[in-house]
């Protein structure tokens, strides 16, 4: 996502022998990659659709042929970022060890495509909050059902231990939050360590919760 989208995916002129269902999705994908990029780089509220389009590299029939506004076009960016840093937890999950040393790893992969894709993090924990009460909603909604796997995962069985897990997950995200809005990057991966020490806390705290 830190590309230039109308640089990375713009199709070449003349006959280019993709299909028309082709042809819309690359127009789709350089729209979204364009919001996501110029929202990070000057803020959702100062981007225009007309800088969308030059950035994408498409008209404005095209955007409306795909979004109804500017709003609907940052929600599928949103919503890319958002299978992207999913994506990425949910591996380290996936891999055979033990629930807390898991919860450590998806912690530390979170961190890493954070500082890995500057514009998705900016997106996903910064400009999605300028973007207006809705967008507000719906992290809550996500940070939520987050909450709830990891409840799930590590066995919380009590209102306690699940706001243990609660307060463990915005610790994460407030922590990885002020690291992006000071445009700092690097401190994000510096944050594993910490964070560890947070998750084995809370660990050998759990059962007594």
């Amino acid at each position: 996502m830190d590309s230039p989208a109308g640089e990375r995916k713009k199709l070449p002129p003349g006959r280019h022998g993709l299909s028309r269902e082709q042809v819309s999705a690359s127009q789709r994908a350089r729209l979204v990659a364009a919001m996501a990029e110029l929202a990070a780089e000057k803020g959702y509220p100062a981007v225009a659709v007309a800088d969308v389009l030059k950035r994408a590299g498409v008209s404005r029939l095209t955007f409306y042929q795909h979004f109804s506004d500017k709003a609907a076009c940052f929600d599928a960016a949103y919503d890319t970022a958002t299978g992207a840093l999913l994506e990425r937890v949910t591996g380290a999950l996936r891999e055979d060890t033990g629930r807390w040393e898991s919860i450590e790893r998806a912690a530390g992969a979170y961190l890493d495509a954070l500082a890995a894709e500057p514009v998705l993090a900016r997106l996903f924990l910064v400009e999605a909050y300028a973007a207006g009460p809705e967008f507000l909603r719906r992290r809550i909604a996500l940070q939520s059902s987050v909450v709830d796997a990891i409840a799930e995962f590590v066995g919380a069985r009590t209102p306690r231990q699940r706001l243990a897990c609660e307060a463990m997950l915005g610790a994460v995200v407030s922590m990885a939050t002020s690291r992006v809005v000071q445009d700092d990057f690097a401190a994000l991966t510096a944050l594993r360590e910490p964070l560890g020490a947070l998750v084995h806390g809370l660990a050998r705290s759990f059962d007594d919760i």
